[in-house]
């Protein structure tokens, strides 16, 4: 395999797991070796080829309901995680077949590039351009990355001070920032990384500015929407779309904001993002409502509420934001984190969550939930939860020693 290099470790998973203590390894899990991985990570590139057989030649999956795939065209704020995932299993398989399907799907993606109506740019073009740069260092890659940072740096308002995120439901707000756009500051960053230009990573710390101070409750749960006054710059409400009520704490929201301040942190290196993304990882793992087996409930206030959905999206979300987060704290919390993001692996790759070959259409985890009040996508396969249980199978093998990446 071309970038799947196995190294002998000097510390296991074992010791990791002998120091962790329990406070949130409340499941049992067999350690997650360096063959466990593997297994994983290869089964995961053999099942996604059901989906490239399925999918049409100009459409993205997103889901499977009802017996067949559901697909949308490149406009959707989930058009990047296919090629996205396509990208990262081929470069820990070196299976032609996903990079030939990756790079066809950024063919059909590119024209986002120019795309101001939306702030979900980051979502879109960095999980698939940015693993494609990163892996195959395309200059193209590069330009179109460039161009779709300079179109979301065009929705920042100077007087809010954020990126505003959504431009529909002028009747009931009037600069709606969700704490989901924390995702998509990422491409921002890169951009002021390769251009050399400081401004790109101004507007994502303004933002994440501006978040950490209204988005946040006493308990560092989220609100999922804050809506600005444009000639104050003031917060003026605080909303739910997703969530169960304004006041809930909607758990897709609060992975968002754990690994939004993560990789906040990861860029800039500025404490206050590290402070905030413990102080979500803190309310995540210390919440009496989160169940056993560290899956959550769509919505936290719904625990213990018979016939709640679980969130698998949310978990393996979770998952990859405590490997990362795990690398900038004590050592206390870092084996803490790297138990609690193992444990929540074992158990997203297993039944009932783990498709199995054949099953779901070619989706790797079943049971997340999109849009509950909306009543779309309930209890089923979701696009970015495959591409963010992948990322945290590579980043725990990075972590432990198991694999190395590209950078």
């Amino acid at each position: 395999m071309k970038t799947l290099l196995w190294k002998v470790l000097a510390t296991t998973a074992t010791t990791l797991l002998a120091n962790a203590g329990s406070p949130d390894n409340r499941t049992d899990t067999s350690v997650l070796d360096e063959t466990y991985i593997e297994r994983e990570l290869s089964a995961a590139a053999e099942q996604i080829k059901t989906l490239i057989r399925a999918t049409p030649p100009d459409s993205f999956p997103t889901t499977f309901e009802h017996g067949k795939p559901f697909f949308s065209d490149s406009r959707s704020w989930t058009s990047g995680f296919y090629p996205g995932t396509l990208w990262y299993l081929y470069e820990y398989t070196d299976d032609t077949e996903l990079k030939e399907e990756g790079r066809r799907k950024l063919g059909v993606l590119e024209k986002e590039k120019n795309n101001r109506s939306t702030h979900d740019l980051g979502f879109m073009l960095y999980c698939s351009f940015g693993n494609a740069w990163r892996i195959a260092k395309k200059p193209h890659d590069a330009e179109v990355l460039m161009a779709g940072a300079n179109a979301l740096a065009s929705r920042f308002n100077e007087t809010v001070g954020c990126i505003r995120s959504w431009d529909f439901g002028q009747n009931r707000w009037q600069f709606p920032v969700i704490i989901d756009n924390m995702m998509n500051l990422e491409l921002l960053n890169w951009a002021s990384r390769m251009s050399g230009e400081e401004r790109y990573q101004e507007l994502s710390k303004s933002h994440a500015d501006k978040t950490l101070a209204n988005h946040f409750r006493p308990d560092h749960s989220t609100y999922h929407v804050v809506d600005y006054d444009t000639v104050s710059g003031e917060a003026v409400q605080h909303l739910t779309y997703q969530g169960i009520a304004d006041e809930s704490a909607w758990a897709r929201g609060q992975s968002w904001a754990l690994y939004g301040y993560t990789m906040m942190f990861r860029d800039t290196r500025d404490s206050v993002y590290l402070d905030q993304a413990v102080k979500v990882a803190t309310y995540l793992l210390e919440h009496p409502g989160l169940p056993d087996d560290l899956i959550p409930y769509w919505d936290f206030d719904l625990a213990g509420t018979p016939g709640t959905c679980r969130d698998v999206s949310a978990a393996a979300l979770n998952a990859s934001a405590l490997i990362e987060l795990s690398a900038f704290v004590d050592a206390g919390r870092r084996a803490r984190y790297m138990n609690t993001a193992e444990a929540i692996l074992f158990n997203l790759g297993k039944a009932p969550y783990r498709a199995k070959p054949g099953e779901a259409g070619g989706f790797l985890l079943k049971h997340s939930v999109g849009n509950f009040p909306g009543g779309t996508e309930i209890d089923v396969p979701l696009s970015y939860a495959d591409y963010y249980y992948v990322e945290a199978l590579i980043r725990f093998g990075q972590t432990m020693g198991f694999l190395t990446t590209n950078e």
